[in-house]
């Protein structure tokens, strides 16, 4: 199948494929004669993977290790539950930075309530001071 098809068939835009493929998370592919791209149901099945990692927040780096074990069938599982084990401890940890942002944020809130120029608006004045902004994980949304 050519690129297009299949990243249809995956549920990815066609940028996503070439982006693994040149992260070196999909093998390059065979060239047909008109230099396309073919893939087969091997890349296809691959790319799935890739996509169900991706989808459980995973990192490159951890979807790389995980191809690495797959490409060894023999290999012993263990690091592969290490990796999932210390996943789920990363992402445990993000939730409870989310749980306290979600309090800062309702601290922020209370600050106002009602319509007024940002003169006197209480969320405004206290972001400007810094009032109710942890330390911790400021720029969340840009992170990982």
């Amino acid at each position: 199948m050519k690129i297009g098809e299949l990243a249809a068939a995956a549920g990815m835009p066609v940028e996503t494929v070439r982006f693994y493929e040149k992260q070196g998370l999909l093998p390059a592919p065979t060239r047909a004669g008109n230099n396309y791209r073919r893939y087969d149901a091997q890349a296809l099945q691959r790319l799935r993977f890739i996509g169900n990692c991706r989808a459980l927040d995973m990192s490159l780096e951890e979807v790389r290790i995980l191809l690495q074990f797959i490409d060894q069938p023999s290999a012993d599982c263990s690091p592969v539950d290490a990796l999932v084990a210390e996943h789920l401890q990363h992402v445990r940890e993000r939730m409870a930075e989310l749980k306290a942002l979600e309090h800062q944020l309702k601290l922020l809130q209370s600050a106002c309530g009602h319509a007024a120029p940002h003169e006197v608006c209480g969320i405004v004045l206290a972001l400007s001071e810094g009032a109710g902004v942890g330390p911790a994980r400021r720029g969340v949304h840009s992170q990982r």
